[in-house]
Protein backbone atom coordinates (compact mmCIF):
# COMPACT_ATOMS: atom_id res chain seq x y z
CA UNK A 1 0.00 0.00 0.00
CA UNK A 2 1.35 3.84 -0.68
CA UNK A 3 -0.61 5.68 1.46
CA UNK A 4 -0.83 9.64 0.50
CA UNK A 5 0.90 11.59 3.13
CA UNK A 6 -1.68 14.05 4.69
CA UNK A 7 0.12 14.50 8.17
CA UNK A 8 3.44 15.42 7.31
CA UNK A 9 6.60 13.08 5.58
CA UNK A 10 8.09 12.08 8.61
CA UNK A 11 7.50 9.13 11.29
CA UNK A 12 7.16 11.46 14.02
CA UNK A 13 4.68 13.65 12.58
CA UNK A 14 2.34 10.54 11.50
CA UNK A 15 2.75 8.86 14.22
CA UNK A 16 1.32 12.90 16.85
CA UNK A 17 -1.32 12.09 14.05
CA UNK A 18 -2.77 8.97 14.91
CA UNK A 19 -2.17 8.91 18.64
CA UNK A 20 -6.00 10.28 18.91
CA UNK A 21 -7.37 7.10 16.28
CA UNK A 22 -8.71 4.28 18.81
CA UNK A 23 -11.46 1.58 19.37
CA UNK A 24 -12.09 2.14 23.04
CA UNK A 25 -14.29 -1.23 24.78
CA UNK A 26 -16.38 -0.50 27.97
CA UNK A 27 -19.05 -2.16 30.02
CA UNK A 28 -22.28 -0.58 31.73
CA UNK A 29 -25.40 -1.52 33.67
CA UNK A 30 -23.48 -3.97 35.85
CA UNK A 31 -22.38 -6.00 32.59
CA UNK A 32 -25.66 -6.23 30.95
CA UNK A 33 -24.10 -3.59 28.47
CA UNK A 34 -21.32 -3.88 26.04
CA UNK A 35 -20.43 -1.34 23.94
CA UNK A 36 -16.76 0.42 21.93
CA UNK A 37 -16.77 3.78 20.60
CA UNK A 38 -14.38 5.12 17.81
CA UNK A 39 -12.30 8.04 17.58
CA UNK A 40 -11.84 7.98 13.63
CA UNK A 41 -11.32 11.00 12.12
CA UNK A 42 -7.26 10.79 10.66
CA UNK A 43 -8.41 7.01 9.45
CA UNK A 44 -11.17 8.73 7.51
CA UNK A 45 -8.86 12.02 6.32
CA UNK A 46 -6.72 9.70 5.02
CA UNK A 47 -9.17 6.96 3.68
CA UNK A 48 -10.23 9.86 1.38
CA UNK A 49 -7.14 11.26 0.35
CA UNK A 50 -6.32 7.61 -1.35
CA UNK A 51 -9.86 7.38 -2.52
CA UNK A 52 -9.71 10.50 -4.12
CA UNK A 53 -13.64 10.70 -2.46
CA UNK A 54 -15.82 14.03 -2.38
CA UNK A 55 -18.36 14.62 0.61
CA UNK A 56 -21.07 12.16 -0.32
CA UNK A 57 -18.36 9.39 -0.95
CA UNK A 58 -16.33 10.36 2.50
CA UNK A 59 -19.78 10.10 4.29
CA UNK A 60 -20.48 6.77 2.81
CA UNK A 61 -17.56 5.13 2.52
CA UNK A 62 -16.49 6.60 6.04
CA UNK A 63 -19.68 5.44 7.95
CA UNK A 64 -18.80 2.09 6.67
CA UNK A 65 -14.83 2.36 8.10
CA UNK A 66 -16.07 3.73 11.11
CA UNK A 67 -19.01 0.82 11.46
CA UNK A 68 -16.54 -1.98 10.50
CA UNK A 69 -13.69 -0.80 13.22
CA UNK A 70 -17.05 -0.63 15.99
CA UNK A 71 -17.93 -4.76 14.31
CA UNK A 72 -14.21 -5.46 15.17
CA UNK A 73 -14.11 -4.99 19.20
CA UNK A 74 -14.93 -8.49 19.91
CA UNK A 75 -11.82 -9.72 17.15
CA UNK A 76 -8.32 -11.56 18.38
CA UNK A 77 -5.21 -11.91 16.78
CA UNK A 78 -5.55 -12.93 12.81
CA UNK A 79 -9.64 -12.42 13.04
CA UNK A 80 -11.35 -10.34 10.17
CA UNK A 81 -14.15 -9.55 9.52
CA UNK A 82 -15.93 -7.91 6.52
CA UNK A 83 -19.21 -6.58 5.53
CA UNK A 84 -20.50 -5.77 2.29
CA UNK A 85 -23.73 -3.99 1.03
CA UNK A 86 -24.63 -4.71 -3.06
CA UNK A 87 -27.53 -2.33 -4.03
CA UNK A 88 -29.80 -1.03 -6.55
CA UNK A 89 -29.40 2.62 -6.00
CA UNK A 90 -26.49 5.40 -7.67
CA UNK A 91 -24.34 3.98 -4.72
CA UNK A 92 -24.08 0.34 -6.47
CA UNK A 93 -22.78 -1.38 -3.22
CA UNK A 94 -19.37 -1.33 -0.72
CA UNK A 95 -16.65 -3.45 0.44
CA UNK A 96 -14.63 -2.82 3.55
CA UNK A 97 -12.88 -4.93 6.21
CA UNK A 98 -11.57 -4.63 9.57
CA UNK A 99 -8.95 -7.14 11.60
CA UNK A 100 -8.52 -7.67 14.93
CA UNK A 101 -5.40 -5.45 14.84
CA UNK A 102 -7.29 -2.34 14.06
CA UNK A 103 -6.69 -2.30 10.35
CA UNK A 104 -9.36 -0.90 8.03
CA UNK A 105 -9.72 -1.31 4.33
CA UNK A 106 -12.39 -0.93 1.43
CA UNK A 107 -13.85 0.58 -0.80
CA UNK A 108 -17.27 2.18 -3.09
CA UNK A 109 -18.08 0.30 -6.25
CA UNK A 110 -19.24 3.89 -7.63
CA UNK A 111 -16.91 6.59 -7.26
CA UNK A 112 -17.93 9.02 -8.16
CA UNK A 113 -21.48 8.35 -6.66
CA UNK A 114 -23.73 9.42 -9.58
CA UNK A 115 -26.29 12.84 -8.62
CA UNK A 116 -28.61 14.41 -10.94
CA UNK A 117 -28.63 17.51 -8.49
CA UNK A 118 -26.45 18.50 -5.11
CA UNK A 119 -27.96 16.19 -2.23
CA UNK A 120 -30.23 18.65 0.27
CA UNK A 121 -29.23 16.87 2.90
CA UNK A 122 -26.95 14.00 4.42
CA UNK A 123 -29.44 11.07 4.11
CA UNK A 124 -28.03 8.35 2.21
CA UNK A 125 -30.83 5.82 1.85
CA UNK A 126 -31.89 7.65 -1.52
CA UNK A 127 -28.32 6.46 -2.66
CA UNK A 128 -28.27 3.14 -1.40
CA UNK A 129 -31.91 1.66 -2.85
CA UNK A 130 -33.46 -1.90 -2.06
CA UNK A 131 -30.50 -4.51 -1.68
CA UNK A 132 -28.85 -6.54 0.78
CA UNK A 133 -26.16 -6.52 3.29
CA UNK A 134 -24.13 -9.35 4.47
CA UNK A 135 -21.59 -9.61 7.09
CA UNK A 136 -18.81 -12.39 6.84
CA UNK A 137 -16.58 -13.12 10.04
CA UNK A 138 -12.91 -15.04 9.21
CA UNK A 139 -12.35 -16.53 12.81
CA UNK A 140 -8.63 -17.86 12.71
CA UNK A 141 -9.73 -21.17 14.93
CA UNK A 142 -12.70 -21.67 12.71
CA UNK A 143 -12.75 -24.12 10.00
CA UNK A 144 -14.83 -22.21 7.68
CA UNK A 145 -16.06 -18.03 7.73
CA UNK A 146 -19.45 -17.36 9.09
CA UNK A 147 -21.92 -15.05 6.66
CA UNK A 148 -24.80 -13.36 7.63
CA UNK A 149 -27.46 -11.38 5.35
CA UNK A 150 -30.07 -9.93 5.32
CA UNK A 151 -32.36 -7.50 3.39
CA UNK A 152 -31.32 -3.61 3.06
CA UNK A 153 -34.53 -2.04 5.13
CA UNK A 154 -33.71 1.28 5.98
CA UNK A 155 -30.89 2.15 3.65
CA UNK A 156 -28.25 3.58 6.39
CA UNK A 157 -25.65 1.49 7.37
CA UNK A 158 -26.15 2.45 10.93
CA UNK A 159 -29.93 1.20 11.37
CA UNK A 160 -29.22 -2.04 8.53
CA UNK A 161 -26.48 -3.12 10.76
CA UNK A 162 -28.43 -3.16 14.06
CA UNK A 163 -30.98 -4.73 11.92
CA UNK A 164 -28.64 -7.46 10.95
CA UNK A 165 -27.64 -8.07 14.43
CA UNK A 166 -30.82 -8.63 15.61
CA UNK A 167 -32.16 -10.64 12.85
CA UNK A 168 -29.21 -13.17 12.14
CA UNK A 169 -27.52 -13.05 16.08
CA UNK A 170 -30.42 -11.88 17.93
CA UNK A 171 -28.80 -9.64 19.90
CA UNK A 172 -30.45 -6.03 20.14
CA UNK A 173 -27.52 -3.75 19.11
CA UNK A 174 -27.18 -0.34 18.16
CA UNK A 175 -24.94 2.05 15.41
CA UNK A 176 -24.15 5.87 15.67
CA UNK A 177 -21.85 6.68 12.93
CA UNK A 178 -21.16 10.65 12.36
CA UNK A 179 -18.62 12.38 10.70
CA UNK A 180 -18.16 16.17 10.52
CA UNK A 181 -17.59 18.39 7.70
CA UNK A 182 -16.03 21.63 8.20
CA UNK A 183 -17.78 25.05 6.16
CA UNK A 184 -14.68 23.76 3.55
CA UNK A 185 -15.96 20.22 3.06
CA UNK A 186 -12.82 18.90 5.27
CA UNK A 187 -13.53 16.11 7.65
CA UNK A 188 -13.16 17.81 11.35
CA UNK A 189 -14.34 14.83 12.94
CA UNK A 190 -15.40 11.29 12.96
CA UNK A 191 -16.51 8.93 15.38
CA UNK A 192 -19.05 6.25 15.89
CA UNK A 193 -20.69 4.25 19.10
CA UNK A 194 -21.61 0.49 19.56
CA UNK A 195 -24.06 -0.84 21.90
CA UNK A 196 -25.15 -3.99 22.65
CA UNK A 197 -27.93 -5.21 25.11
CA UNK A 198 -26.75 -8.53 26.82
CA UNK A 199 -28.88 -11.30 26.70
CA UNK A 200 -31.22 -11.40 30.05
CA UNK A 201 -31.53 -7.94 30.56
CA UNK A 202 -34.23 -6.42 31.87
CA UNK A 203 -35.80 -4.84 29.10
CA UNK A 204 -36.39 -1.18 31.61
CA UNK A 205 -32.90 -1.48 30.56
CA UNK A 206 -32.85 -1.39 26.79
CA UNK A 207 -35.62 1.44 26.86
CA UNK A 208 -33.30 3.82 29.01
CA UNK A 209 -30.65 3.35 26.73
CA UNK A 210 -33.06 3.49 23.58
CA UNK A 211 -32.95 6.85 25.23
CA UNK A 212 -29.93 8.06 25.99
CA UNK A 213 -28.95 7.03 22.23
CA UNK A 214 -31.36 9.51 21.04
CA UNK A 215 -29.96 12.29 23.16
CA UNK A 216 -26.69 11.87 21.72
CA UNK A 217 -24.89 14.62 20.63
CA UNK A 218 -23.24 14.06 16.87
CA UNK A 219 -20.05 12.40 17.82
CA UNK A 220 -18.00 13.55 14.91
CA UNK A 221 -19.20 17.16 16.54
CA UNK A 222 -17.68 16.77 19.69
CA UNK A 223 -14.84 15.18 18.33
CA UNK A 224 -13.73 18.02 16.33
CA UNK A 225 -13.70 20.32 19.21
CA UNK A 226 -12.66 17.62 22.27
CA UNK A 227 -11.68 14.16 20.75
CA UNK A 228 -11.94 11.84 24.22
CA UNK A 229 -14.09 9.57 23.56
CA UNK A 230 -14.13 8.48 27.21
CA UNK A 231 -15.50 11.82 28.36
CA UNK A 232 -17.89 10.94 25.41
CA UNK A 233 -19.22 7.52 26.90
CA UNK A 234 -19.08 8.85 30.98
CA UNK A 235 -21.11 12.40 29.93
CA UNK A 236 -23.49 10.59 28.21
CA UNK A 237 -24.17 7.09 30.21
CA UNK A 238 -23.45 8.31 33.87
CA UNK A 239 -26.01 6.54 35.32
CA UNK A 240 -24.89 3.22 34.14
CA UNK A 241 -21.88 3.46 35.33
CA UNK A 242 -19.26 2.52 32.05
CA UNK A 243 -16.41 0.91 32.85
CA UNK A 244 -13.66 0.81 29.96
CA UNK A 245 -12.01 -2.28 29.82
CA UNK A 246 -9.52 -1.98 27.12
CA UNK A 247 -8.57 -0.31 23.37
CA UNK A 248 -5.99 -0.28 20.82
CA UNK A 249 -5.10 1.98 17.32
CA UNK A 250 -7.67 1.72 14.44
CA UNK A 251 -5.86 2.81 11.21
CA UNK A 252 -6.80 2.82 7.62
CA UNK A 253 -4.53 -0.05 5.96
CA UNK A 254 -3.79 -2.29 3.27
CA UNK A 255 -1.28 -5.27 3.07
CA UNK A 256 -1.16 -5.25 -0.68
CA UNK A 257 1.77 -4.51 -2.38
CA UNK A 258 3.24 -4.90 -6.12
CA UNK A 259 3.50 -8.77 -6.23
CA UNK A 260 0.51 -9.21 -5.45
CA UNK A 261 -0.57 -6.64 -8.43
CA UNK A 262 1.66 -8.63 -10.67
CA UNK A 263 0.01 -11.62 -9.75
CA UNK A 264 -2.96 -10.60 -11.48
CA UNK A 265 -0.91 -10.46 -14.69
CA UNK A 266 0.50 -14.07 -14.07
CA UNK A 267 -3.17 -15.06 -15.02
CA UNK A 268 -3.64 -13.37 -18.39
CA UNK A 269 -3.70 -15.52 -21.30
CA UNK A 270 -0.51 -15.69 -23.54
CA UNK A 271 -2.27 -13.83 -26.31
CA UNK A 272 -3.52 -10.74 -23.84
CA UNK A 273 -0.38 -10.64 -22.31
CA UNK A 274 1.55 -10.38 -25.75
CA UNK A 275 -0.77 -7.00 -26.33
CA UNK A 276 0.19 -5.81 -23.83
CA UNK A 277 3.98 -6.01 -24.09
CA UNK A 278 3.67 -5.10 -27.99
CA UNK A 279 1.51 -2.00 -27.84
CA UNK A 280 1.03 -1.14 -23.60
CA UNK A 281 0.25 1.81 -23.03
CA UNK A 282 3.00 2.00 -20.82
CA UNK A 283 3.28 2.09 -17.92
CA UNK A 284 0.53 -0.30 -17.61
CA UNK A 285 -1.11 0.51 -14.58
CA UNK A 286 -3.49 -1.69 -12.14
CA UNK A 287 -4.71 -0.59 -8.81
CA UNK A 288 -5.79 -2.46 -5.84
CA UNK A 289 -9.53 -2.09 -5.33
CA UNK A 290 -9.29 -1.92 -1.01
CA UNK A 291 -6.63 1.05 -0.48
CA UNK A 292 -6.73 2.53 -4.33
CA UNK A 293 -2.99 2.08 -4.64
CA UNK A 294 -1.99 2.32 -7.83
CA UNK A 295 0.72 0.45 -9.76
CA UNK A 296 2.90 0.63 -12.61
CA UNK A 297 4.56 -1.91 -14.88
CA UNK A 298 6.96 -0.08 -17.79
CA UNK A 299 7.57 -2.26 -20.72
CA UNK A 300 10.49 -3.74 -19.68
CA UNK A 301 8.82 -5.20 -16.36
CA UNK A 302 5.61 -6.28 -18.86
CA UNK A 303 8.79 -8.19 -21.24
CA UNK A 304 10.08 -9.90 -17.77
CA UNK A 305 6.72 -10.87 -16.67
CA UNK A 306 5.91 -12.42 -20.00
CA UNK A 307 9.82 -14.13 -20.44
CA UNK A 308 8.95 -15.89 -17.39
CA UNK A 309 6.18 -17.82 -18.34
CA UNK A 310 6.47 -18.23 -21.60
CA UNK A 311 9.83 -18.77 -21.78
CA UNK A 312 9.69 -22.65 -21.82
CA UNK A 313 6.83 -22.74 -24.38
Amino acid sequence: MIKTKIYGDTLKEQLLASKQDRLHRFLMADGNVRGAVIHGTRMVNEMRANHETGILETLALGHAYLAAGLMSASLKGRDRLGFKIDCSGPIKGLWVEANGYGEIRGYLKQVPIPVASPPDSFDLAPFFGAGFLSVTKYLEDAKQPFVGKVMLEFGTIAKDLANYYLTSEQIPTAFNLSIKFDKKGAVSGAGGLFLQVMPGAKEVLARNLEKMVFQLPSIGAVFSEKPDPEQLIADAFGPLSPRFIGDHRVEFMCHCNEDQIQSLLNVLPRKDLEEIRDNGPFPVNLRCHHCNTHYGFNRREIGRIYKQRFSNN
